[in-house]
């Protein structure tokens, strides 16, 4: 997906306001392009699914417009809109067949009988559904159900399909089968996919960019990978994946290097892209982070710490350790063969990262 020429999406300023006080968005502006897989990430209640609902015309923002390709929605009821939406709860028809379900809309805008017939059957062929179209939903799994809900939103051929945290009443390993199955729907129909999430490993491996939202407000846009180890800012740390947080005093920067007081850590000079005169916080990924017996060479940010807990989750070992003033650290070990995978982990070690695996947050 390139990035080029006008969005299909825009949103302009939005906010919304509900009764008792409660601003659910503000000041919301971003943009997303045609054939875009975009993902809205964000806790509950951070504004992600009011933005989705105004985008499909179910909320009206109490300021700023929403253009979709090129026309402002504000006066555009949910049915005119060149979008359709599949909701957390499927809503699927208890009463009808598959095919019948799929088929609803085209028959309430009066497409001709042969035309629906045809369209379901491409719709069903989509979402690998074909042969399933007399079945009644009670038949089906919580997998197939999202699937049916998928061909009846896609049917009707909308410029872009609005998800609804679609995934969340699937177990585990369904879950991730479909986080692929929607990755293969969307590069089959090239269509903008918006999808609201609040699983940070559904967004990194699904969309193309995410924006992260809390408290009604946009924190970051980025690609996943930009996301996880350039956050802008100490929210976005801790949200996007485990992080290892240490509060800072910044007591100088200049030339690219911050000169800092860390709690429990002592003074460190960190690269840093932008200057700031403001305290910081720093962060450190648990898988950036290295356990040595002995003292590392200066390459390194090396401190002694003992280890207070390991949690074995097959593809890696988590160790948890405290330095002796008591700063807490995480370190992910992964178990690369069966012998490091078995080696215990426990008395005293050297933590160790890269310099340029430090994490600068000014805010």
């Amino acid at each position: 997906m390139l990035q080029d020429g006008e969005p299909i999406i825009s949103v302009n300023r939005v906010s919304k306001d509900f009764p008792g006080g409660v601003r659910a968005l503000d000041t919301v502006s971003l943009e997303i392009f045609e054939g875009e897989f975009f993902a809205l990430l964000g806790p509950s209640g951070c504004g992600k699914t009011t933005l989705l609902r105004i985008l499909a015309g179910f909320e009206t923002p109490s300021e700023g417009d929403v253009f979709i390709d090129g026309h402002s929605m504000l006066d555009v009821a949910p049915n005119r809109r060149p979008v359709n939406m599949v909701f957390q709860s499927y809503a699927v028809f208890p009463h009808m067949s598959v095919a019948d379900n799929v088929a609803y809309g085209l028959r309430v805008s009066k497409v001709p009988r042969a035309e629906v017939e045809r369209r379901v059957q491409e719709a069903l062929e989509l979402v690998r559904l074909e042969a399933y179209g007399h079945r009644m939903p009670d038949q089906l799994s919580g997998g197939q159900k999202q699937r049916v809900a998928l061909a009846r939103a896609l049917v009707k051929k909308p410029r872009v399909l609005l998800l609804d945290e679609p995934l969340s009443a699937l177990d585990a390993k369904l879950r991730e089968a479909m986080q692929l199955e929607l990755i293969r729907l969307q590069n089959t129909v090239g269509i903008t996919f918006v999808i609201v999430t609040h699983d940070q490993t559904e967004a990194l491996s699904m969309a193309d960019r995410i924006a992260v939202i809390d408290d009604g407000q946009l924190l970051q846009v980025a690609r996943p990978g930009e996301l996880y180890e350039y956050p802008t800012n100490r929210f976005v740390a801790d949200f996007i994946g485990k992080t290892n947080l240490f509060e800072a005093t910044n007591v100088g920067c200049s030339d690219g290097v911050i000169t800092a007081l860390v709690n429990g850590l002592g003074r460190l000079e960190i690269p840093c892209a932008h200057e700031t005169s403001h305290d910081v916080g720093l962060a450190v990924r648990p898988e950036k982070m290295v356990l040595f017996e002995q003292q590392p060479d200066a390459s390194y940010l090396a401190f002694e710490a003992r280890v207070d807990k390991t949690i074995y989750q097959g593809s890696e070992t988590r160790v948890f350790l405290s330095t002796d003033k008591g700063l807490p650290m995480e370190v992910s070990v992964r178990n690369a063969s069966r012998e490091s995978a078995a080696a215990p982990v426990s008395g005293r070690v050297w933590v160790a990262w890269r310099h340029a695996d430090t994490l600068v947050l000014p805010d």
